[in-house]
């Protein structure tokens, strides 16, 4: 049986300072002697009860749902004493002032006994110290004159997991499934399971609150989001502290505004305000006279009906006017064609579906908790960005983003540089794929575009080079300024493992297209200059102005004097302030991926 005033669990009985061996008979007798200051001395040994194999392996489970150094009064249970001038750790345990407290104690003590190995015995030893320094008193534990009972503090966290729909979590992931408090009653080492598994499915909830369900990297390579944690000793200190726990484990959920918004539109799915619809297919572009069997379910959205004696499934003048004035409200190219954007538009604007909601809730939660007061945001699926300053859009452009083979990753970062007249450093997986090829065939394609072949840092002769013998690992190739480059006259670094970044583009035509996932990850920035200029309105030394004096030589860089975050995120919802649902198409097929996963 552990010796509670003497046995630190991050030691060796009491760890000894200043180069005193670990083991002192002399001052482990003094320090036995010194623990009458203590309130409790070793407890009793008990009686080992039959608990049965259920609510042992309950309790162990428990153990490992919590890391037990996080709760805070373990700390608090250690006290630093000096015994014959030498400094040592003793542990301070209050004793259990009724039998529910004594309960806990013997079923704590059960536990300890029973561990096995090192990480058990560690965490059954804190689990014990914590409880020790409150008299063994519950957390979610109480006594009543009808016996032992769920406390109100557990019953208003009972409540919060059964509406854990509500915030996009399952309900069943929470639930504690046979967990009879009337039966444990009398059974130390169930009831100490109880609290255990209870403290357990709480830190569960907290962390899906705040970090999600999924790591972000099971999704997608191309998602770089590193998953969050929680700070497990913060938790349960203001849990012990607070009267409405329930209130603190909500304040875990994400306060983004477009995350409230989501979790409103949710709820109003739960409340059956939403009628279900058929997703109209995306099956080909509808133009002006085509028939098409979704034109009727276009005008069902648009509430445009059919002409009088006509054919319902003629894509008429009428509708096209109606598609024009829809895609003005939803940010789209108002061309009257309907495609896979407008489509993914229409789709989602009666609310979008229930398991779209909770995805792109679930992506909420991986984005950093503050995402800066002043920040570049993009929206990949919606190729968009924006600069935010307090929440607010300041200003915006179309962008064009990787394709299915070539995604833009998700992440943040840090804008740091712009550069003007930029060399593009061809990517290795370009070089390897698509121009060593074209080299090997025709030496002369670097030059006629623009490029430079370099071996070891110096610019060659392509013609000089036995293709037949080389390998593309053994070059670089970069584009050279000029107006035939790929990346414009300018672009803004971040500088990642991915190489992307935004930039200008010598294919502005691109831009007219309503699907714009074009580039090998990148992101090409419509306007690149008024970008700039919304950019770098902190930025006393270095204008647009300033930039452009540069256009048309060598390629010069320029440091910003404060770093702007930028996050490229992947949002298929987004609501407006004014309570538009804008939904757009699910590029590489995240939510798809994520609704898996879930369950949804």
């Amino acid at each position: 049986m552990l010796p509670e005033s003497l046995n630190d669990p991050r030691s060796t009985m009491t760890q000894m300072r200043a180069g005193w061996p670990a083991r002192h008979p002399h001052i482990d007798s003094n320090l036995r002697a010194s623990v009458s200051d203590s309130p409790e001395t070793a407890p009793a040994r008990w009686k080992r009860m039959d608990m049965g194999l259920g609510m042992k392996t309950l309790f162990l489970a428990a153990l490992a749902g919590v890391s037990l150094l996080a709760f805070p009064s373990v700390s608090s249970a250690y006290q630093t004493v000096s015994v014959a001038g030498v400094e040592a750790t003793r542990i301070l345990i209050a004793p259990p002032r009724n039998d529910l407290e004594r309960s806990i104690r013997a079923g704590l003590q059960q536990a300890l006994d029973d561990a096995t190995g090192a990480r058990a015995g560690a965490d059954a030893r804190q689990l014990y110290y914590f409880y020790g320094t409150r008299h063994f008193a519950p957390l979610w534990l109480e006594e009543t004159t009808d016996g032992i009972v769920f406390s109100a503090a557990a019953e208003s966290v009972i409540a919060l997991f059964e509406d854990a729909n509500l915030q996009g979590l399952d309900p069943d992931d929470y639930r504690l499934e046979g967990l009879d408090v009337a039966a444990a009653s009398g059974n130390p080492h169930a009831l100490a399971g109880l609290e255990a598994a209870f403290s357990a499915a709480i830190l569960r909830y907290a962390t899906d609150a705040h970090a999600g369900r999924l790591d972000p990297r099971t999704v997608s390579g191309f998602i770089d989001v590193a998953p969050k944690t929680v700070d497990e000793a913060e938790l349960f200190s203001a849990l012990a502290a607070s009267g409405d726990p329930a209130s603190v484990l909500m304040r875990y959920h994400p306060t983004h505004p477009e995350f409230v918004a989501l979790r409103d539109l949710l709820a109003r799915h739960e409340a059956g305000e939403f009628e279900a619809r058929e997703p109209i297919a995306e099956s080909g572009l509808i133009k002006l006279g085509m028939h098409d069997p979704r034109v009727p379910l276009l005008r069902d959205r648009l509430e445009i009906d059919a002409p009088i004696g006509g054919d319902a499934a003629v894509y008429d003048a009428q509708l096209m006017a109606a598609i024009e004035a829809f895609q003005t409200r939803m940010g789209l190219n108002p061309d009257g064609v309907v495609g896979p954007a407008t489509i993914a538009a229409i789709n989602g604007a009666n609310g979008s579906s229930r398991a779209e909601i909770i995805a792109n809730m679930e992506r909420w939660r991986w984005m950093p908790e503050d995402l800066g007061a002043f920040n570049v945001f993009v929206n990949i699926p919606e190729y968009r960005l924006d600069v935010v300053r307090d929440g607010r859009s300041v200003w915006d452009t179309r962008v064009i983003v990787g394709t299915k083979a070539n995604q833009t990753p998700v992440f943040s970062d840090m804008i740091r540089h712009v550069v003007t007249n930029p060399y593009w450093n061809v990517p290795s997986s370009i070089l390897s794929g698509e121009i060593f090829p074209q080299v090997a065939r025709n030496p002369n394609y670097i030059a006629s575009q623009n490029m430079e072949l370099l071996y070891q840092g110096q610019a060659i002769d392509p013609w000089t080079v036995d293709w037949s013998r080389a390998t593309p690992s053994m070059f670089r190739v970069r584009q050279k300024p000029g107006t035939s480059n790929a990346l414009g006259q300018v672009k803004f670094l971040f500088p990642n493992s991915h190489d992307v970044y935004l930039h200008d583009t010598n294919a502005r035509y691109l831009f007219d297209r309503s699907m714009r996932a074009l580039s090998h990850g990148c992101v090409r920035v419509e306007d690149p200059f008024g970008f700039a200029e919304a950019l770098l309105q902190f930025e006393p030394s270095l204008t647009v102005a300033s930039l452009e004096t540069t256009l048309g030589g060598n390629e010069r860089w320029f440091n910003m004097d404060r770093k702007v975050p930028v996050h490229l995120a992947y949002f298929t919802l987004r609501i407006d302030q004014d309570g538009t649902v804008r939904s757009f198409g699910d590029l590489y097929d995240h939510d798809a991926k994520m609704i898996e996963l879930l369950g949804l």
